[in-house]
């Protein structure tokens, strides 16, 4: 009996330790790879029922097959429980009494449409059939219609006599003529030129009934509680230099079309949003100025366009997605602080306050009348997730788990914080990631990457690019060196007529402060950016060789090329004289006049169908460089507009090509 008691304890133990030990081994993290970018999943403009029981929001993920990013609407109880699929499609927007859903899908003839669900209900109504894509569907007050944005194409004719044409002629296509400096173009390149307008439709479907009409691009829409105007901002369009400039408020009455004008100042009036007793306005706005950076600031005005006045006075960053509290008390916003997000509120009398706290990107997108807030939010480690909190007691839940199961698994670089000094004696905002599995006594390959806009802002949110390249082995600094958003006016204004300039100075000094760490192989170190982040590139490798290879990404090379075929006017403001009159600054900062200092291996990638930093700029750089034998390749992207991977497959490649260049020119 003693030796079977022995045995048997002896085989439990075992068991035990056996136990203990296959968990750790089965579940040992792995690092981050590259195919795992197809199974990340987005969630997004989370709504909360009126009744406060259900958030319903948009999950994008990947479609494989068909190389494209696709939407879904997914619903749940306000805790989490119970989320489930509800229909295929985004931007979900509540009918007033929560019995239904409008939201956008793909339908007939073609792109999106307007569709509206019954909560509980199989199948759904389309609503709109129209030949463009409607945006910004917002529900009437009572429910019986749904207002919505769509470009009106407008396509000028003269009065010319062409000859007869003979019987079964194939004579080509008449042209475009364009009279407008401020058109739009498409996707494949087209000139598209036209206007956008609000339209009305019964929420059962019917006609759309244009409301607006003439020479105006409206945004946003924000009925009145009773339901007989909507307000809106619009650019005055008639004048390019006069609409970069002036923007205003606006109200159109829906049954007449009349429109009559709330705001009047030579500047920027937008974003109007109306309190819930209809008395007043929250926008937001800036007094007009040359500089090329301002933060807006948040105003309030009677619903007549009487006693404007500005809340939140001091903060110096531009408010974003206003809600009014359901008492009129005041406003609630989003704002950008140093590489963050949060909730503030600006009350009508009396200084803004900061309602949630954190180092973190909090988005919110909707406060229902019991304070119920729900948003997104993201961090260094977590990808974006749907939160909620109690706006009286901001402790923040998350409440979907999109990512749990991807990454219960996977370690990832841990995220340093850095802040430094450069030229000028500016404080400039960075983070270090670090490799999985990080030593500090070794020696790391390190990757700079450098944001587009210029004013834009990097910040805390969680990036699956950036901690792929550290799962690859490299260090990663990403910083907001001058002219970058988030930071207030004055440094974003910093580079007003200076760019690519000092923002230089601001790049290597972080390079610097990273070198000091002991940690930095200095003959392997590397430079990419996109967009403005390509202009900067291309100018670093004109003016540095201490980077082992770079990539310039839909850059701009030219300025004076270039500010004649983007399909936007705005960039004339960059400059203090247009080029014509005085081309030696647009000179001065294209980086194609510095190619002839270029050592630096230098890879180019562009979307063929680039409009915004057309592929020409591209050419050129290209072409500059292989005329002085610096090794070089230009990489052009099929089905592209302004970046490399807007299509799945695209986003890979973009990486993988990234990873071949800089591997090749790598110092043993």
């Amino acid at each position: 009996m003693k030796s079977i008691l022995r045995f048997t304890g002896f085989s439990v133990l075992t068991l035990i330790l056996i136990f203990f030990q296959l968990p750790a081994t089965a579940q040992e993290k792995r690092t981050l790879e590259l195919e795992d970018f197809f199974d990340m999943v987005g969630v997004s403009g989370p709504r909360i029922s009126p009744d406060g029981k259900e958030i319903i929001y948009t999950r994008s993920w990947t479609d494989k097959v068909n190389d494209r990013r696709r939407s879904d609407l997914y619903i749940m109880d306000v805790d989490g429980s119970r989320n489930r699929f509800f229909t295929s499609g985004s931007s979900p927007e509540w009918s007033p009494d929560g019995t239904r859903v409008a939201y956008l899908s793909q339908g007939e003839p073609r792109g999106s449409q307007i569709f509206v669900k019954y909560k509980g209900l199989e199948g759904a109504t389309q609503i709109t059939r129209v030949e463009k894509s409607p945006s910004n569907i917002t529900w009437s007050p009572d429910g019986k219609y749904i207002a919505f944005s769509m470009l009106v194409p407008y396509s000028e004719s003269w009065p010319i006599r062409m000859p007869s044409r003979p019987e079964g002629a194939r004579w080509t296509e008449g042209p475009r003529i364009i009279t407008s400096l401020v058109y739009r173009r498409d996707r494949i390149g087209f000139l598209e030129e036209g206007y956008r307008h609000i339209f009305v439709i019964p929420a059962d479907g019917g006609v759309p009934r244009q409301v607006t009409q003439g020479n105006w691009n409206h945004s946003g829409i924000s009925w009145t509680p009773d339901g007989k105007e909507i307000l809106f901002s619009s650019l005055r369009t008639e004048d390019a230099e006069y609409a970069y400039r002036q923007s205003e408020i606006y109200a159109v009455n829906v049954e007449t079309s009349d429109i009559r004008q709330l705001t009047d100042r030579n500047g920027i009036d937008r974003s109007p949003e109306v309190s819930p007793d209809g008395k007043m306005v929250a926008y937001v706005g800036y007094d007009w100025t040359d500089d090329t950076y301002i933060e807006n600031k948040l105003y309030v005005m009677n619903i007549d366009g009487s006693n404007p006045r500005e809340l939140a006075a001091g903060l110096d960053r531009t408010p974003s997605n206003l809600i009014w509290a359901n008492d009129n008390s005041g406003i609630y916003f989003n704002a950008n602080y140093n590489g963050t997000r949060n909730l503030y509120f600006a009350p009508l009398r009396g200084n803004y306050r900061q309602v949630t706290k954190g180092n973190h990107m909090l988005t919110v997108n909707d406060i229902n009348r019991n304070g119920v807030a729900t948003g997104t939010m993201t961090d260094y480690h977590t990808p974006g997730e749907i939160v909620r909190f109690n706006i009286n007691r901001p402790e923040i839940q998350k409440v979907t788990n999109a990512h749990e199961s991807l990454f219960r698994n996977i370690k990832l670089g841990d995220v340093d914080e850095i802040w430094y000094k450069s030229t000028d004696d500016f404080d400039v905002h960075g983070w270090i990631i670090k490799p999985p599995g990080f030593d500090p006594s070794e020696k790391y390959p390190l990757i700079l990457v450098i944001h587009g806009g210029p004013h834009a802002m990097y910040n805390v949110g969680f990036n699956f690019t950036w901690q792929h390249h550290a799962a690859e082995g490299y260090v990663v600094l990403y910083t907001n060196p001058r002219g970058s958003s988030g930071y207030g006016s004055e440094f974003g204004n910093a580079i007003k007529n200076a760019y690519p300039g000092k923002d230089y100075d601001d790049l290597m000094n972080g390079v610097d402060e990273v070198i000091r760490k002991g940690y930095i192989d200095e003959d392997n170190m590397f430079v990419y950016g996109g967009s403005g982040g390509g202009v900067l590139t291309s100018w670093i490798v004109g003016h540095t060789d201490r980077f082992a290879a770079a990539s310039v990404n839909f850059p701009v090379t030219n300025w004076l090329s270039f500010v004649g075929t983007t399909d936007g006017v705005s960039w004339y403001r960059n400059f203090e004289n247009y080029p014509w009159e005085d081309p030696s600054e647009h000179l001065q900062r294209s980086p194609l006049m510095y190619v002839g200092n270029v050592t630096t291996p230098t890879l180019l990638m562009c979307g063929e169908n680039d409009l915004r930093t057309p592929i020409a700029q591209t050419e050129e750089y290209y072409q500059a460089l292989k005329v002085l034998r610096v090794p070089t390749a230009m990489i052009r992207f099929r089905d592209e507009f302004h970046g490399t991977g807007s299509n799945p497959s695209n986003y890979i490649r973009t990486q993988l090509y990234l990873y071949y260049w800089f591997d090749k020119y790598k110092n043993d």
